[in-house]
């Protein structure tokens, strides 16, 4: 067998011409030998898998999204136009509780089910988690409860990833990666933010660490389930910043200011949610009672206040927040209202409803700090999320997703500055933190949220 080799001959110098001669010599056995020691290979076989895993995925995520976005605004429309449905929230709450009690036991922990299979794995999650914990969201909202949406997405999308895990009897690395996957592509679909959605899949896991190799999958299904839903023509709300001053150094102190209130806002947040859970679980043994009992005060509020902005997911009032004057205790009513309606055991996610939060209190911060409205709104909607799922960089890539790159740095400083504020507590007790976040934390060890 001929080695193969380079020959190189002399290059003769002519007064107009330079030849340089090259010949080269392989067989096929010096191809294969090539070939299979290309460390290229293995990951070309690798994105070619995930390709195929996520695209499936995010299709499937996308169209599940869509269809509960379409019933969410289907749910919102008919509660606006039928108010005295309210007066049946008790009764929804103890159907969902006896539909969770009965037939969801395994899922009842929601999110933090999906947390916790991911660090430890012990079993396939129930498909079935798809389809009640849409049941019991689309509920929650035709009754009057305050929740949000992206519980509901997060947990469909990973529901619906799983079942490949058994499908393609995935080992247990591959079945983090697929729960990452069903993540983003639930978040992705349902604010139409697929950076966002791909990051905070990566980042909600485990606080201060982040599994680089599931960035690919991560963010095809994160587009391709964003691209799916909107193909079914279902839109996303738009905002508007129209106005960012320069980021000077002034304008940016008030920046740290107002991300230390919505790190603060956060924490509380937190607390609120997580004493109102412990506070049902407590006095009332038998988990259906629960959000029945819960609903009656609910809908007595309602009817004391007189009106339902608190209620559902507030699209409008996080609308108005970037443009209208609002009543500056507007973001401790939606506090209230939502840390009571999940803790009693009503069912939807806790983001949108911190997007109301945020921007309602960035409206109210214009008052003593001189930031554009908008801006401070913007700033809010970003950041009391970022403190209360520890998620700063997601938040910040969904500030500029949807506000514009014009407003990146005020909504990255606001993020960075609730994540550190909010301190070791979230909305998921079941998120792991590898490390504390800064060096005054240290006391604490690496372990669960409080």
């Amino acid at each position: 067998m001929e080695p193969s080799c380079f020959h190189y001959t002399t290059p003769r110098v002519g007064q107009n011409s330079l030849r340089i001669q090259l010949s080269f010599k392989m067989n096929k056995s010096d191809i294969g030998s090539i070939i299979s020691k290309a460390k290229q290979i293995p990951v070309l076989i690798y994105l070619i898998k995930w390709l195929f895993l996520s695209a499936v995925i995010g299709i499937l995520a996308g169209t599940a999204s869509a269809f509960f976005l379409i019933s969410l605004d289907w749910a919102t429309d008919w509660r606006e136009n039928h108010i005295w449905i309210i007066a049946f929230l008790p009764v929804a709450g103890l159907v969902i509780g006896l539909v969770y009690h009965y037939w969801g036991t395994e899922v009842v922990k929601g999110n933090n089910l999906l947390l916790e299979e991911f660090h430890s794995p012990q079993k396939l999650i129930p498909f079935k988690m798809a389809p009640l914990v849409l049941f019991g969201t689309i509920i929650t909202h035709l009754f009057g409860g305050s929740a949000g949406r992206e519980g509901t997405a997060v947990q469909m999308g990973a529901a619906i990833s799983d079942q490949f895990s058994k499908l393609f009897s995935l080992n247990e690395n591959d079945r983090k990666i697929i729960l990452i996957i069903g993540i983003s592509a639930g978040f992705s679909a349902v604010f139409g933010t697929p950076l966002a959605g791909a990051v905070f899949a990566l980042e909600v896991m485990v606080l201060g660490k982040i599994r680089t190799e599931a960035i690919i999958p991560g963010l095809i299904a994160a587009f391709i389930a964003d691209f799916t839903c909107t193909a079914w023509n279902v839109s996303h709300t738009q905002y508007s910043i129209p106005t960012v001053p320069d980021p000077g150094a002034i304008n940016l102190l008030w920046a740290v200011f107002a991300g230390i209130i919505f790190g603060l806002t956060s924490w509380f947040f937190s607390k609120s949610m997580h004493f109102w859970t412990n506070l049902f679980k407590s006095m009332i043994k038998y988990a259906p009672f629960r959000p029945m009992i819960g609903g009656i005060f609910i809908a007595l509020a309602i009817y004391l206040i007189g009106n339902t902005q608190y209620i559902g997911l507030g699209i409008p009032v996080i609308v108005s927040a970037f443009s209208d004057d609002l009543n500056s205790y507007d973001f401790l009513l939606k506090i209230l209202f939502t840390s009571f309606t999940i803790g009693a055991g009503f069912k939807g996610g806790e983001v949108t409803p911190l997007f109301f939060i945020g921007a309602t209190l960035g409206n109210a911060l214009v008052w003593f700090v001189p930031l554009p409205v908008a801006l401070l709104a913007g700033m809010g909607f970003a950041a009391v999320f970022s403190g209360a799922t520890n998620t700063p960089i997601a938040c910040t890539l969904m500030g500029i997703e949807l506000f514009g790159m014009e407003s990146a740095i005020f909504i990255g400083i606001a993020c960075v500055v609730s994540y550190f504020f909010s301190g070791h507590t979230g909305i998921y007790t079941s998120q792991i933190r590898s490390g504390p976040k800064q060096a005054i934390y240290r006391r604490l060890k690496p372990g669960r949220q409080t």
